[in-house]
């Protein structure tokens, strides 16, 4: 796949191409690509997707503090080249560019700057200004501008429409198995590992402190889970626990991340890692002692173990 962050550098002779936010890179977006490949391929064009950095509602919305997506710029990048995307464009998202009607964004972009042959869209396909672009829009300027058009259903799900927003509201519920199943892969967050107060070492629990390497990535709810660890490009099977640690910590506010890596002994301080999150073991709790603690996360190694080997 060839990625262009300047749309002058894009020389494509039959361009077919999609237009979205492709957050998370789900089974919903697998749907609009898998055509958009299909239909390259026909035409004996290329595929092309156009997307947009920052997230454009990191751009527009007041809360945008609060937004959490479910993948990094790096990571969408990478989970579209899987997809086999031919071309990916990352547009810069201003506030200026926002200003932009619809029949502009077509007109300049999409026709005149990059010549494009036909346009496939999702089911809720809306942009430009407000929002006011959409599929009548778009067929009336597929007429005036001479490219070809179509839109796709949505990918049902347990008769749930598949999308960015539900697998964010799955993964802040802790519901693991729901997410991935509408991602269609394990969700995934890289990482730093960052010093802890070693209090693991304590209980023969060694656990590596993790910091999201980007502050945008959404952070699946407090709990304890079953995740798979890549370091330096070995996997290790491992449980993490997402929380406050009411049992050894009195700062409530203060979310960790921590995980402890089956029969690892190895100095990991500050490397990078991914943590693939397999399923929630259960919530977390507080317990009347260190034993008690202790107690438990040796049933939930168990756990862990067992479902791993019912895999």
């Amino acid at each position: 796949m060839k990625v262009y962050r300047d749309v002058n550098e894009f020389k494509v002779s039959k361009p077919v191409l999609t237009v979205g936010s492709f957050d998370g890179v789900h089974l919903g977006h697998r749907k609009v690509i898998n055509r958009l490949n299909e239909i390259a391929r026909q035409k004996q064009g290329e595929s092309v997707i156009f997307t947009f950095s920052p997230h454009p509602r990191l751009v527009l919305n007041k809360d945008h503090g609060s937004l959490r997506l479910l993948t990094t710029l790096d990571e969408k990048i990478e989970l579209l080249d899987q997809a086999g995307v031919d071309h990916l464009i990352i547009f810069p998202f201003t506030k200026e560019f926002s200003e932009l009607s619809y029949t502009d964004f077509v007109r300049i972009l999409l026709v005149n700057q990059l010549n494009i042959d036909s346009l496939v869209v999702g089911y809720d396909h809306k942009f430009g200004k407000d929002r006011k672009g959409d599929f009548d829009m778009l067929q009336g300027l597929a007429m005036a501008f001479n490219f070809k058009l179509e839109k796709l259903d949505a990918l049902l799900s347990d008769n749930i429409n598949v999308s960015s927003t539900k697998i964010r509201q799955a993964l802040q519920n802790g519901n693991i198995t729901k997410a991935n199943r509408y991602l269609g892969y394990s969700f995934s967050l890289h990482g730093t590992v960052v010093e802890g107060q070693k209090l693991g070492r304590k209980i023969q629990f060694p656990t590596a402190n993790i910091e999201a390497s980007d502050p945008h990535k959404i952070i699946p709810g407090y709990g304890v889970y079953a995740v798979l660890v890549h370091i330096d490009g070995v996997v290790h099977r491992g449980m993490l626990n997402i929380g406050t640690r009411p049992t050894i910590n009195n700062n409530a506010d203060h979310r960790s991340i921590e995980v402890h890596i089956f029969d690892f002994d190895k100095d990991i301080y500050k490397k990078q890692l991914e943590l693939n999150f397999i399923t929630k073991i259960r919530e977390e709790q507080k317990f009347g002692s260190i034993d008690g603690l202790r107690s438990q996360l040796e049933k939930d190694k168990l756990d862990v173990l067992d479902f791993f080997e019912q895999e």
